[in-house]
């Protein structure tokens, strides 16, 4: 039906990451970025996760277009898998950032993404939609306003208001309020600082604790941050300039994402500041600044690796300042933790929040959640983005702005929110869920496979070699077991003995030889013999080997 618009988030409802949302009118799909999750602590292996594009791919011919609101990785990290053929329309930072991920991805360098610039209006079939100018944590994000017959939906992507930016100009009150005067059917909000009370800090809170840090530290100072915090990246270019030092950048995504925002004038570098890790390497400590990935604690970025030792390059000691400057994302405080404490071990003095004033949140806190509430005044209310507690914390607050609760949605992923021009109804939801990538592999990793891991990283395995007759297809003798991540073989000998010892009974008294039948019994006693004398539950694995 042309006259129902469906609204359907694929990704970033209930969880912090991946967001992905998909507008529908009659034969025409416009897509609202397509971002990444990172693996949760027990996603074993997985390196991204992504939504599940398969209501997509079943209609690829209907999508028109894909929208990106910035040039986070939770918002283009999904678009190499995607592979929908179709105008891509961003911010000139945003563009850039997407047609370097793109051009890293095999057959997708020749993607030309459409820059659009804030408070520019675009048609992508039958969808008006307009850049309005916003603040977040990566210069040029933008929210939209997506338009169709039946009436306007405002999707302020990731926002805050930030009246003094490092970067770029303020958020376009007017335009919001202009667009709430002309009536707005449904808004979509930022729900991630909706716990917060009060309105989030400015960026520019952050220069007087940097510039006591670079006035103070004795030794290197190491900055770690997101790679596409831009303004973070600045401020550190900034206090280095006023105090003398020279700025290093380590890791990959950091000297990618900052060559991409030099060369598209997102970041002003004084001549002599930026140098390269090589030759910071070889000046006196107390000149030099180095700024680098991993504030999350991963194990693969940079900081982690200085942290145990592997960096090739640095080697933290003491006189080092470490500054973490992020907060953790919901799911990784355990990593982050473990890499603080092997800095403080090496003898680094490490600064994070709340010691230190060295970050700010990227999402409005309450009173701007509700600011924006009461300038857009929409019909109905969604909010997006965020764990459900968030979503629920940010219904709260429209409700006490007197949006009905009848008026208010709060989705899953999956879910589909039809409008008409005047009402608003949960229809049939469709399949959603989680893709997991691994290296190369892309959606081969399913439940089953990532059940094994989480057994096998919780009790280990054991693999049991039976030996049976060529001739006869009997068993021959005892099974030989091998053991990872179970019990050590040298203390638990007498355990595993009486386990081969307890199969070799079992399998005297079984009735077949076939391989199958074996394989079974031998799986069985096994997995009921290490329950019943560790309560533990390895992965059994039985191999049939003839003699």
């Amino acid at each position: 039906m042309t006259n129902t618009l469906r609204i359907i988030p694929l990704g970033g409802l209930g969880e912090v990451g991946k967001n992905m949302t998909l507008f529908e009118y009659g034969r025409n799909i416009l897509i609202v970025d397509a971002g990444i999750m990172f693996p949760e602590h027990d996603m074993w292996g997985i390196d991204v996760v992504i939504p599940d594009y398969a209501y997509l791919r079943e209609r690829a011919d209907q999508v028109r277009g894909i929208v990106v609101t910035h040039g986070h990785e939770d918002h283009i990290g999904g678009l190499p898998y995607l592979l929908v053929d179709t105008p891509i329309y961003g911010t000139r930072l945003a563009c850039g950032l997407i047609e370097a991920k793109l051009a890293e991805h095999k057959g997708l360098g020749r993607a030309t993404p459409k820059r659009i610039a804030a408070g520019e209006g675009f048609r992508v079939g039958p969808f008006e939609v307009e850049f309005l100018a916003i603040n977040h944590s990566i210069p040029d994000g933008v929210g939209l306003a997506i338009g169709t017959e039946i009436g306007k939906v405002i999707h302020t992507g990731d926002f805050k208001f930030d009246y003094t930016p490092v970067r770029g100009g303020g958020p376009n009150f007017t335009r919001l309020g202009q667009l709430g005067a002309q009536g707005v059917l449904a808004l979509l909000s930022d729900s991630t600082g909706a716990e917060r009370a009060g309105y989030t800090p400015s960026e520019a809170v952050i220069e007087p604790a940097f510039d006591q840090i670079f006035r103070e530290a004795p030794g290197r100072i190491i900055i770690a941050t997101f790679a596409s915090l831009l303004s973070r990246v600045q401020q550190v270019v900034n206090a280095a300039h006023r105090h003398g030092r020279v700025v290093a950048l380590a890791g990959y995504s950091m000297l990618k994402t900052t060559e991409i925002a030099r060369n598209l004038g997102h970041l002003e570098i004084p001549p002599g500041v930026l140098v390269d890790l090589r030759d910071a390497r070889r000046m006196a400590d107390d000149r030099v600044a180095i700024v680098t990935t991993g504030s999350q604690g991963q194990p693969e970025a940079a900081l982690a690796r200085m942290a145990e030792g592997t960096h090739r390059q640095i080697d933290i000691k003491p006189g080092d300042t470490i500054v973490l400057s992020s907060t953790p994302i919901p799911g990784n405080e355990e990593e982050v933790a473990r890499v603080i404490n092997k800095l403080f071990a090496r003898g680094a003095d490490v600064l994070y929040p709340p010691l230190a004033d060295v970050h700010v949140s990227g999402h409005a806190s309450q009173e701007e959640q509700k600011l924006m509430l009461s300038l857009v005044r929409p019909c109905f209310f969604v909010p997006v983005h965020g764990e459900l507690r968030h979503l629920h914390a940010h219904a709260r607050l429209a409700r006490q702005l007197g949006i009905p609760d009848d008026h208010i949605f709060i989705l899953e992923n999956g879910s589909v929110l039809e409008f008409t021009a005047h009402t608003a109804r949960l229809a049939e939801p469709i399949t959603s869920g989680n893709v997991f990538v691994d290296g190369s592999g892309v959606g081969d990793i399913g439940p089953a496979v990532m059940g094994e891991r989480e057994i096998l990283a919780r009790d280990g395995f054991v693999i049991a070699i039976v030996p049976v007759s060529l001739a006869t297809g009997e068993v021959t003798g005892r099974p030989e077991l091998v053991s990872r991540g179970f019990v050590y073989r040298r203390e638990s000998g007498d355990l595993l003995e009486r386990a081969a010892e307890k199969v070799w009974n079992a399998l005297q008294g079984g009735s077949s030889r076939k391989r199958p039948a074996i394989i079974e019994r031998t799986q069985e006693t096994l997995g009921r013999f290490f329950y019943d004398e560790t309560r533990r539950k390895p992965m059994v694995v039985a191999i049939v080997t003839q003699v």
